[in-house]
């Protein structure tokens, strides 16, 4: 007979109790009554649970061999998919310059460099359902909450605000005139900050067992998809109903400073001059805290050398050398969305314990998502567009995640076909420190530092021009090869060495 213990720490649902009676659902009770029972009970030894096997006959018990206590293990889908879209952000940001399809998409549309942000999101969302599945005090978990929260808006003013340079530029500092107040890891934060207070407060509101029905855990976890909710009115109203003025903005270059004008006067506009999501931004933080070099300058009214980047054009457009925040208040409102749907996927993995069930509900999701996307899109009713946020690439981007997910779940989790992502779920378990040190550059500028004559004259650079570039023949294949190889490959053993060694950076 299967141990029902064993069955639920193999799906990654351990009680973690010193006493545990497993039961099963009423349908298989009454076919258990007259048969034997199996009660968990604590020895002296901490890690050892004793199995007694309780007899038909009062008064007869017998002992069998012990079993092992064993931890809640992880659900490996979790650390595999994080230390994925970690991969491809390094991908993207290091090779996106060599290979402009892979990099951001300069305006509508969705390159793979635009699903980072949302899976991002979209895990974040995951792993909260998990982690506050039970919360004894609330007041603590709140205070966790807020700190956590704190610490990533910390990181990524430090990281995107401009006080670090790395990894080309070997100084340090910002101009606190033109600090920039966004980035990812600020809207991760944020999105962070609101999806984990609201499943914090509704946990009195939560059910222990879900009502039949494939829509039962939606109305279970009503108030989060409330939130959500309120996040797409914010946003859909202002987006469409704002009205976006003329405005002004000073470049300054070499030979002075020079001032620009962009005319818009209008509402419910989703080109790049006259969009509600910069213009908030613009009233909010200023036009000098916001991001200076925005995708949109490798649109085809901007250069000649589109996708790629390029010199502007004589005839290009004033607002294509103003700034624009992609990491913005009004698109971060909007971010909030691709919480809500992680952590219903999170909500479906703690409720739902059948492979199939849950691969019913997160597929079908998944789906329903994208066709929304794809008709918004192709309708020209609300573009997919990354730098606006808009309503179409959450749906899009969502769906995606929900797909990839679950075929890594199918591999990983229900197949067992781990040693092939293995580097990924290290990656992944050391999310922020290969985030930090790679992905912004920061262990590269460590190496760079130590030069000889001339900064330029380093060994990274050294190793990207004569172990990749000149082997190949090739600047484009050289770059992807040293991305792959000296980056992803270099972090996923260095990551995989520090699992073994039980070290994570966490905050």
């Amino acid at each position: 007979m299967e141990n029902p213990i064993e069955k639920r720490l193999e799906e990654g649902f351990g009680t973690g109790t010193q006493l545990v009676v497993e039961e099963e659902d009423k349908n298989k009770s009454t076919s258990r009554q007259g048969k034997e029972d199996r009660v968990g009970i604590h020895t002296s030894n901490e890690n050892e649970v004793k199995s007694v096997k309780i007899s038909d006959h009062p008064g007869e018990m017998k002992e069998e061999q012990p079993l092992i206590k064993q931890k809640t293990k992880r659900i490996a889908t979790l650390d595999a998919f994080r230390g994925l879209t970690i991969v491809l952000m390094i991908l993207v940001d290091d090779a996106g310059g060599a290979y402009s399809r892979i990099d951001h998409s300069p305006w509508n549309g969705c390159t793979l460099a635009d699903f980072v942000m949302p899976f991002f999101l979209f895990i974040v969302g995951v792993a909260i359902a998990l982690a506050l599945k039970k919360i004894p005090k609330v007041k603590s978990a709140i205070r966790k909450i807020i700190l956590r929260t704190l610490k990533l808006l910390f990181w990524g003013i430090i990281l995107q605000g401009g006080y670090s340079h790395a990894p080309d530029d070997l100084s340090y500092g910002v101009d606190m005139k033109q600090i920039r107040w966004c980035g990812i890891l600020q809207r991760i934060a944020l999105v962070y900050f609101v999806v984990a207070i609201i499943e914090t407060l509704t946990t009195k509101l939560r059910p222990t067992v879900l009502n039949p029905g494939y829509f039962s855990i939606f109305t279970a976890y009503k108030w989060q998809w409330f939130g959500g909710f309120v996040a797409f009115v914010i946003y859909m109203v202002t987006a469409f109903a704002l009205y976006v003025p003329d405005w002004t903005f000073v470049l300054h270059q070499k030979h002075g400073a020079e001032k620009y004008t962009v005319k818009c006067g209008m509402r419910g506009h989703f080109g790049p001059a006259c969009n509600a999501v910069g213009y908030v931004d613009r009233q909010v933080w200023g036009i000098n805290h916001l991001y200076s070099q925005p995708v949109w300058s490798r649109l085809k009214a901007c250069t000649f050398s589109s996708p790629d980047s390029g010199p502007l054009r004589k005839d290009a457009p004033s607002w294509c050398r103003a700034p624009f925040e992609p990491e913005g208040l009004l698109s971060t409102i909007s971010a909030i969305l691709s919480g809500t749907i992680g952590i219903h996927y999170g909500h479906v993995l703690i409720h739902v314990k059948e492979h199939a069930e849950r691969l019913k509900h997160w597929v079908s999701m998944g789906l329903v998502l994208l066709i929304v996307a794809v008709i918004l899109h192709f309708t020209d009713a609300i573009p997919i567009n990354k730098q606006l946020y808009s309503f179409s690439y959450v749906c899009f981007t969502a769906g995606a995640a929900g797909i990839v997910f679950s075929g890594f779940y199918i591999l990983i989790d229900v197949w067992g076909l781990r040693t092939p992502f293995l580097f990924l779920e290290w990656i992944g378990m050391n999310a922020m420190l290969v985030f930090v040190m790679a992905a912004q550059g920061i262990f590269a500028a460590f190496i760079n530092g130590w030069y000889y004559k001339n900064p330029d004259n380093n060994l990274v650079n050294w190793i990207q021009q004569h172990v990749f570039i000149d082997v190949w023949k090739s600047e484009r294949v050289g770059t992807l090869l040293y991305v792959i190889f000296a980056e992803i490959t270099f972090w996923g053993v260095v990551a995989g060495i520090l699992h073994k060694l039980g070290i994570y950076w966490k905050l």
